[in-house]
């Protein structure tokens, strides 16, 4: 089966307010194995709880509501981004359970709730994908353990 690509378009209207935050590790750390695993450079998460859809790359995630939010400038139409998650570039952890450092960029002025809920309904979701394609991988391969023998 051949690679499937989709080509969506996304306006950034401008930010209505911007937050220091951090990102979950079990959000960031599943983002990342999917995004080491995904065929091109972005990911696309279905929200469907919300009917949002989220988009992460390595240095952000936006959303964007799959019900609205539909612009057209200059002959070219696409999606409203409603919150943007953008990890920050000096971001360091110590450990991978670490939430990472980030700025949650609003669009939206009704940001408060779609944040609170966006938080708890994105890792179903990220794990659902990870489910799937665990499953179109297979089984895991057998550990085969060798005795080392000592050069004679």
């Amino acid at each position: 089966m051949g690679v499937r690509t989709t080509r969506e378009i996304f306006f950034r209207p401008p930010a209505l307010g911007r937050q220091r935050s951090a990102l979950p590790a079990a959000i960031h750390n599943a983002i990342q194995l999917l995004l080491s695993r995904a065929a091109g450079k972005c990911l696309f998460i279905p929200i469907r709880s919300m009917q949002y859809q989220a988009v992460a790359d390595r240095e952000e995630i936006i959303f964007v509501d799959s019900q609205g939010g539909y612009a057209h400038q200059d002959g070219v139409g696409g999606r409203l981004i409603r919150i943007a998650w953008r990890v920050l570039p000096q971001a360091r952890r110590e450990s991978l359970s670490d939430p990472v450092p980030c700025e949650m960029i609003y669009y939206s002025a009704d940001f408060r709730e779609i944040q609170r809920r966006l938080v708890s309904e994105i890792q179903p979701a990220l794990h659902l994908l990870l489910e799937r394609q665990r499953e179109r991988l297979g089984p895991p391969h057998e550990p085969q353990v060798i005795a080392f023998r000592r050069p004679a």
